[in-house]
């Protein structure tokens, strides 16, 4: 049985959340690598491996969502709450472009008294002062927050924010597309259909979005499956032209210190489930191009082995990251140390804009040389 799915995925036949479940549950690690592997040939043929520079600030560490998996959040009233400030962002900005980044992936709470007028200001005050910083920024539970705010439609929110200056949408807040799940990890976040329509109204949009999933908590196998299926086919529904998703991020979740991470419900992933997870998220993902090994949660090791198993980029080395990092994700790599890592694993580094673009080594951003 699993040769004659792995025979329809290397047709890239879409498989179904049963099939998926199937293969991780009944096929092997080294025929998953492989298929997986050869799949990823298909789509980004070749021996390189993107990476970028970028950094991570937080708008806000208030929130309302509740999540259980998130030891980062804070209430609007309690201790150690902020948002970041003009001269913070200065600062952080300056910095990242010094380093060679030319984006900023700003992730905030769901802000309570932080309605669309707050986002538009923040977007437009960064871009006139750093026209050429790309924000990456938010996510669809924060613009369904905005839109139930505002009470307009979401079609108008991400308007909005596109004008202010937003070049992309994360794939932020998907955790697993299961409102079983969700309701018990997430409750005041968006559904998994309000995260799609936002994702579907941004492709409408021909706004560049990512993917993503967090696993390994209370979510069973075949609902990892039924999400990845969920967003394969809301890709195959964007416009002709439309950057759709540009990359599948999966994560294992970083229990340390939460509420979930307390409860006993889970069992840590071991670096063997999160590489035939990349693997199966390359075989049931037939229509996405890049696949991402999240190396901040996994370590350099692992994320090194998912680029043999159907993972094509090896992400940011995340200048700063504050919210997986304060549940236990404690691994960090430099310009050199990120080209090593994907040298060392048996590819070449190519350095990568949001949109999968290559790009040059940008000035006082040192090539790793190989010695002879």
């Amino acid at each position: 049985m699993s040769d004659a799915l792995f025979q329809r995925a290397l047709r890239l036949e879409p498989l179904t959340a049963s099939d998926g479940a199937k293969l991780f549950n009944e096929a092997s690690t080294s025929d998953l690598i492989w298929v997986a592997d050869a799949l990823r040939q298909i789509h980004k043929p070749g021996n390189v491996v993107t990476w970028m520079i970028d950094r991570n600030v937080n708008i806000t560490n208030i929130c309302i969502s509740g999540c259980t998996f998130c030891n980062f959040h804070r209430k609007i009233n309690g201790e150690g709450t902020y948002t970041t400030t003009s001269e913070e962002y200065r600062q952080k900005i300056e910095q990242m472009i010094q380093m060679g980044g030319a984006q900023l992936l700003l992730q905030g709470g769901m802000h309570p008294r932080y309605g669309l007028k707050f986002y538009t200001d923040l977007f437009s005050d960064l871009k006139q002062k750093y026209p050429n910083v790309k924000l990456h920024a938010l996510g669809p539970p924060e613009v369904v927050h905005i839109a139930r705010k505002e009470r307009i439609s979401y079609q108008e929110v991400l308007e909005k924010l596109m004008e202010a200056g937003l070049d992309s949408l994360p794939g932020a807040g998907a955790e697993i597309l299961c409102d079983r799940v969700r309701k018990q990890i997430s409750p005041g976040k968006a559904t998994s259909n309000e995260w799609l329509d936002v994702m579907s109204v941004a492709h409408q949009l021909n706004m560049l979005t990512s993917a993503t999933m967090m696993f390994g908590h209370i979510e069973t196998t075949m609902e990892r499956m039924e999400h990845l299926v969920k967003l394969r086919d809301l890709q195959a529904q964007k416009p002709p032209g439309s950057p759709g998703f540009k990359a599948f991020i999966p994560w294992p979740f970083m229990s340390e210190g939460t509420v979930l991470g307390g409860s006993g419900e889970f069992k840590s992933i071991l670096p063997i489930e999160y590489v035939r997870m990349i693997a199966l998220s390359r075989i049931m993902l037939n229509n996405f191009e890049n696949i991402q090994a999240s190396w901040l949660t996994v370590g350099k090791e692992t994320g090194q082995l998912a680029l043999h198993a159907g993972a094509n980029d090896l992400g940011s080395i995340m200048i700063e990251e504050n919210v997986v990092s304060a549940a236990g994700a404690s691994f960090s790599m430099d310009a050199l140390q990120m080209q090593k890592c994907i040298l060392d694993a048996g590819f070449v580094p190519e350095l990568r804009n949001q949109s999968y673009e290559w790009i040059s080594l940008p000035p006082g951003v040192e090539k790793y040389a190989v010695a002879p």
